[in-house]
């Protein structure tokens, strides 16, 4: 309303009622059924019901784009457009489009002398799981962040575009910043960009190695691929689903031929879309909820809005289909400061929350400033990608629970070193500071925990 005063035009989504049901996707055994089904379902509805919609607009000559990860058309238009779309009775809401800020971690200090592994990849305890062969191989970790150097020494390896000798960016890269104020990547990059330094931090956390020395990454053997969803530090909720939708089933660079095949398994979320900038709690909900029952694990930064409860205030952070991380301070187990706490109150759910938590001060990791560039950012963004990079080594560890989100999350959350507060309530286990604790992920290999309602067999005598 505010945007659209004084006759301006805004954009705005205008969300259908009817709505895809996919609660079919959970009886499907693998990824590829779940990212099929999912896929299609949501296609088949937004095809079968957006028509007189895009219809309307057409005839007006007013500048739209469909969406199907949620049945949602955004547009671009006058406060009078709006309020006609809002009478429609096939229309259940219509949602801004705002800029958001994200406060993105700067340099905290002089970066660090490389230290081979990385002391927050060690505290995790990947070193161990390594050690028994497992570094993340077969699984794909996708970064949905301000861009990738995808040149970069620690990342180059690892991307799935690379075959060793050729890049190939279809499937692995979309660019959903399409206009705004200029960046050093421009719109529409066709190949990875990172216009911020940002995404190539949390991407090098997740998979980084360059193979002489700079140990950054928690799942080297892992491939990542990549989405552009902040103008530097500016997203906005159409970026965000966006690059969703494009998890769901990449396309090629040109937007053309979707796979849901080629989905990745994990995608790292260092961003949040505040209230106070116009992202209502169920603004993202549908999109978020479609990549689970797609069998794609979401990991999600908490937020850096601590040291007070109920911080945990904005999506993707405060729902439940997404692991939410909190910040210790690098090589203890105490909380970050500025790391957010529960309960989310921002929705009605009093939901505890982070989830879990990783090392996230100091942190090491590659920049966009070169292909050899290296500095050390603090916030719940670098803890994030080590927990995302953490279950890049469980599921190439235990294959069996690839795509078993809540198992795969239970197995994690049960093995972690448990740290009780009550600063924002019970002590727990979870408690509302640190979730269940400081991820092991050598732990969650050792000692899985079988998907519920299974019992965990007792030892033999």
């Amino acid at each position: 309303m505010e945007h659209t005063a004084n006759g301006q035009q805004s954009e705005f989504f205008v969300v259908l009622a009817d709505q895809a049901d996919l609660r079919h996707a959970a009886t499907l055994q693998t990824k590829i059924a779940k990212g099929r089904y999912v896929y299609n379902a949501l296609l088949n509805k937004s095809q079968s019901t957006q028509g007189p919609i895009l219809q309307w607009l057409r005839q007006r000559g007013i500048e739209s784009r469909s969406f199907y990860i949620v049945n949602a058309i955004l547009v671009k238009g006058t406060r009078e457009v709006a309020e006609s779309l809002a009478a429609r009775p096939e229309i259940a809401r219509i949602e801004g489009n705002p800029q958001i800020q994200n406060n993105l971690p700067l340099a905290t200090e002089e970066p660090s002398q490389p230290q081979l592994i990385e002391p927050g990849i060690r505290y995790t305890r990947a070193p161990q799981v390594w050690a028994l062969g497992y570094t993340g191989q077969n699984i794909v970790v996708a970064s949905a962040d301000t861009g990738v150097r995808w040149t970069h020494n620690a990342l180059k390896p690892h991307y799935r575009g690379w075959d060793g000798q050729n890049a190939n960016h279809d499937y692995n890269w979309h660019d959903s910043v399409h206009d705004g104020p200029t960046n050093p990547c421009g719109f529409d990059s066709p190949f990875p960009c990172d216009d911020n330094a940002h995404g190539t931090h949390t991407t090098g956390t997740m998979v980084g190695d360059d193979g002489m020395g700079n140990q950054i990454g928690m799942a080297p053997g892992a491939k990542w691929i990549g989405c552009h969803n902040m103008n530097s530090n500016v997203g906005t909720p159409a970026r965000y689903i966006e690059c969703m939708q494009w998890f769901l089933a990449p396309t090629r660079i040109n937007g053309t031929d979707p796979d849901p095949t080629k989905a990745p398994d994990i995608t790292n979320n260092s961003w949040h879309c505040p209230a106070s900038e116009g992202c209502s709690a169920d603004t993202l909900q549908a999109a978020v909820e479609a990549q689970a029952d797609a069998g794609i694990m979401m990991v999600s930064a908490a937020q850096n809005a601590g040291p007070n409860c109920s911080t945990v205030e904005n999506p993707p952070g405060i729902y439940e289909a997404t692991y939410s991380v909190g910040a210790l301070t690098t090589g203890t187990d105490n909380i970050a400061s500025f790391s957010s706490r529960g309960p989310v109150i921002a929705d009605g759910s009093n939901r505890i929350k982070p989830d879990i938590s990783a090392p996230g001060t100091g942190t090491r990791s590659s920049t966009n400033a070169s292909d050899s560039s290296y500095a050390n950012f603090s916030g719940t963004s670098m803890a994030t990608p080590h927990v995302a990079g953490g279950m890049a080594l469980f599921w190439s560890a235990l294959p069996s629970l690839r795509h078993q989100l809540a198992a795969s999350r239970d197995a994690m959350n049960h093995t972690a070193h448990f740290i009780p507060s009550t600063q924002c309530g019970d002590a727990g286990p979870p408690n509302n500071v640190f979730g269940w604790g400081r991820m092991n992920v050598f732990a969650a290999v050792q000692r899985t925990v079988l998907p519920r309602p299974r019992p965990t067999p007792a030892p033999r005598p």
